[in-house]
This record gives structure tokens, C-alpha cells and sequence, in this order.
């Protein structure tokens, strides 16, 4: 059996079928703690696990998301709730899978309302932002893109979209629109300081350059597990785009894995060395990434244990450089 992006899908589909709002709250607990253990103090969460199993919608709409954000606000985490909005399985309506049909809405409207349910319940809370994600091209038909992004402007939410994470998404949205993804929502409006291009794998050169005011959310350990690829990081720094990292998939809580990836991805891609200096990575993973989920700061310092075996021997004028570079997260604690 060939095992790619696709197959991993189709395992990800069976088991979110199977989620209830006991079960959600206590995975996303389990998640949001490790997270916090590695010295994490922001997440962005694309939410889009909304209905019953059948596609009924729950009599509390939000309540799901609900669940999630109590699950971060509990293990110490500020949380972006990246409410995603879903409307099919693909250009040309092909048939959804069952577990799809907890994510679809019927209308876009119905995904606003469920945005500004959250917005003000949400609204006073200083470790809680809402934010709106159109899932993908696939996911999301063109008509839906300039509402979504209009409201996520009227109201300064993130607006976060996975962006040309496969071949076959950027093949689907040419054959639907003639456009690329990139292009796509250039026409539509969605590109700027607040749009979160996540993965943005796949790009030419003129797509780097129209994310030139908005962010890249790179997640190198899901990328590297379900075959993805490798994005060109220097045509996206040297476009002047913002880049963040994710988790994703959560298939490893090493944070500083995540950020170091970033440079070894390069490394590979390239054949060289040293693209990218340990400062610059930092702050990729902590202010960069907190500002990409709508917070002003990095939430906090981290301490790091120096007495840790990894970073035995190390002068302290090279101590980030050892972390970033050459340490497991274990080394990092929030203070």
C-alpha cells in the first residue's frame, strides 16, 4: 500500500470521527500540556472538528471549540482558536467522506455566526484570540474567500489557510479557477498583515513574493512525516514574508525541533550551511509565531536548565546557539 499524505488523511478521518466533547477536551488536554512541558506558551488551533458525527450541528454550535480553548486555558497556554471553515470535499463536489461531515457547513454565514459567538464570549479574555481559517482551495470554493476575508479584516482576527501543502491541491485549483492557490487568494482579497499561509510548500517565485506582508507558518516535523516536501525559506525571507512555525499534526512535541528544522530543512534543500543565525530562529518560534495568532508578545520568558547534559561544556556567549542548535526541549522551562 503506497503511504503518503492522502493515506495518513484517511487515518486522521477514522478517528476523528470517534471524538465527543469528553473526548476532544481530554486529547486536546494530554496535547496542550505536553506542549506546555516544552516550554510552549502559545498555540494556534486549527479547530475544525464542529458537528455531530452525522453533520448535525451540536445545540450549542461552539461548543467543541469551547472545549478545546478550556483545554488550553487549563494546561497554562494562551490559545488562538483558528475556527476553520469547510464546504466540501473538493472542486467538482466529489462525494465527502463520512467523517467530513462534521466539519461542512451548509454557508459562510453559518461559519460567521459561529466567529462572533466566539469573539464575544472570548472577548475580555486576555489569553484567548478567535481567529478564521479557510481550510483550503480544496475545502473552500472560491465564493466563500472575499466574505471570510472581509470579516477577519472588519474585525483584525488571524486568517489562517493551509496554502500549497501538495501538488494535487495546487493541480485541483488550477483546473477549478486557472489560478494557482497563491494567486487565487491574491485576486480575493486574503493577502495581508494578518494572513497565515500555513505550509506554502509548493511555491513559485512570484507566489513567494505575494506574501511579501503577510506569514509563512512552516511546520517542519509534520512536513517531513506525511512526505510533504521542503519549502524555499530563502525566497520567502528574502519576499520580506514572516516566518512562524506549527506543530501540526503533533506527531513530536519538540519545539526546538521545530525551529532548528527551519535551518536544517534550508541546509538540505540547498546543500549549504548557516542560512539563518540561532537569534533569528528564536524569534521565529516565540514573537513571530505569538504575533501570527494575534498576541502582541511572546508570553513570557523560558528558562533553561544549563545544568542538563546537552548542555554540558557550553560557554554562555554560545549558550542560545547550543539550545537552538543542538538541545531536546527538555532543556526549556517557562518561567
Amino acid at each position: 500500500m503506497r503511504e503518503d499524505f492522502w493515506s495518513w488523511r484517511a487515518a486522521m478521518y477514522a478517528l476523528a470521527e470517534t471524538l465527543d466533547p469528553a473526548s476532544i477536551h481530554r486529547i486536546s488536554r494530554i496535547a496542550f500540556d505536553e506542549l506546555a512541558a516544552a516550554g510552549v506558551r502559545t498555540v494556534g488551533e486549527f479547530h475544525y472538528v464542529h458537528h455531530q458525527p452525522d453533520g448535525t450541528p451540536y445545540a450549542q454550535r461552539t461548543l467543541l471549540a469551547e472545549q478545546v480553548i478550556d483545554a488550553a486555558l487549563a494546561a497554562g497556554l494562551r490559545i488562538a482558536l483558528l475556527r476553520v471553515a469547510y464546504a466540501r470535499g473538493g472542486p467538482n463536489d466529489p462525494p465527502l467522506a463520512p467523517a467530513q461531515r462534521r466539519f461542512v457547513d451548509r454557508d459562510v454565514d453559518h461559519v460567521l455566526a459561529d466567529v462572533d459567538t466566539l469573539r464575544r464570549k472570548y472577548h475580555d479574555h486576555p489569553d484567548v484570540r478567535v481567529g478564521i481559517a479557510p481550510h483550503s482551495v480544496r475545502a473552500v470554493p472560491p465564493s466563500w474567500l472575499a466574505p471570510l476575508a472581509d470579516h477577519a479584516r472588519h474585525h483584525g482576527l488571524p486568517l489562517h489557510m493551509h496554502v500549497a501543502e501538495q501538488p494535487a491541491e495546487i493541480d485541483a485549483c488550477l483546473g477549478e479557477t486557472n489560478k494557482r492557490p497563491l494567486e487565487l487568494l491574491a485576486d480575493h482579497g486574503l493577502l495581508d498583515e494578518r494572513f497565515v499561509a500555513v505550509h506554502a510548500t509548493h511555491l513559485l517565485p512570484h507566489e513567494a513574493r505575494l506574501l511579501a506582508s503577510s506569514f509563512a507558518c512552516i511546520c517542519p516535523t509534520t512536513e517531513r512525516d506525511l512526505g510533504d516536501g521542503l519549502p524555499d525559506l530563502a525566497a520567502l525571507r528574502a519576499a520580506g514574508a514572516q516566518i512562524c512555525v506549527g506543530i501540526d499534526s503533533h506527531v513530536l512535541c519538540e519545539p526546538l525541533e521545530e525551529i532548528r528544522a527551519l535551518e536544517t530543512g534550508e541546509r538540505l534543500r540547498t546543500l549549504r550551511r548557516n542560512h539563518t543565525s540561532a537569534e533569528q530562529l528564536w524569534r521565529d518560534g516565540s514573537l513571530v509565531s505569538a504575533r501570527a495568532c494575534g498576541f502582541a508578545d511572546a508570553g513570557g520568558e523560558v528558562e533553561v536548565d544549563v545544568h542538563d547534559p546537552a548542555l554540558a561544556l557550553v560557554d554562555e556567549e554560545v549558550l542560545l546557539d547550543a539550545v537552538v542548535f543542538g538541545a531536546p526541549s527538555r532543556v526549556l522551562r517557562r518561567v
